[in-house]
C-alpha cells in the first residue's frame, strides 16, 4: 500500500511539472547558433555551419560539404543575402523553437525563414529545419 502511495504521489509530481518553458534566454541562445551559421555560410566555413546543425540534420548531409552544398542550391536567400532580420520566436513543445526570420537576398527578393530548433540533451540549441517561403506580394 505504502509502494503505491509513493508510486501515485510520484507520477502526479511528473505529469504537474509543466515542460521546461521557453524563455528570453533560450530565444537568445536560439538566435546565436542561427547567426553563427549564417556568418558561417558568408565564409563558406562548412564545418561552424555544420555544428549548429541538429543530429537529424547531420543524419541526412553526412558532411560539412554536402550540407553546405545542399544549402547553396536549396537555400540560396540564407547562404547570401542583404538582409536577414530576426522576427518572433514561439515555444514549439518543450524542447523546441520556432524562430521566424525575414530576409531579402541579393536580388532585391524578400522571404520568410521559419528555423526550427531543438534543445539538446546537453541543454544547446541546434537548428532541425528551415522552410523558406517567398513573401507575399514579390515576383521571381
Amino acid at each position: 500500500m505504502r509502494a503505491r502511495l509513493t508510486f501515485s504521489v510520484i507520477l502526479s509530481a511528473l505529469l504537474l511539472t509543466p515542460a521546461a518553458a521557453i524563455d528570453e534566454a533560450d530565444r537568445t541562445a536560439a538566435r546565436g547558433v542561427i547567426t553563427r551559421q549564417v556568418e558561417a555560410f558568408g565564409r563558406d566555413d562548412a564545418a561552424t555551419a555544420y555544428d549548429q546543425a541538429a543530429p537529424g540534420i547531420r543524419t541526412l548531409f553526412p558532411t560539412p560539404e554536402v550540407f553546405l552544398g545542399m544549402v547553396r542550391t536549396n537555400y540560396a536567400p540564407v547562404y547570401r543575402h542583404r538582409t536577414f532580420v530576426f522576427g518572433t520566436a514561439e515555444d514549439s513543445g518543450g524542447t523546441g523553437l520556432l524562430q521566424s526570420v525575414a530576409i531579402q537576398d541579393i536580388y532585391g527578393v524578400d522571404w520568410t525563414a521559419e528555423y526550427s530548433l531543438e534543445r539538446q540533451s546537453n541543454g544547446q540549441w541546434r537548428i532541425a529545419g528551415c522552410r523558406l517561403t517567398k513573401s507575399p506580394g514579390t515576383n521571381l
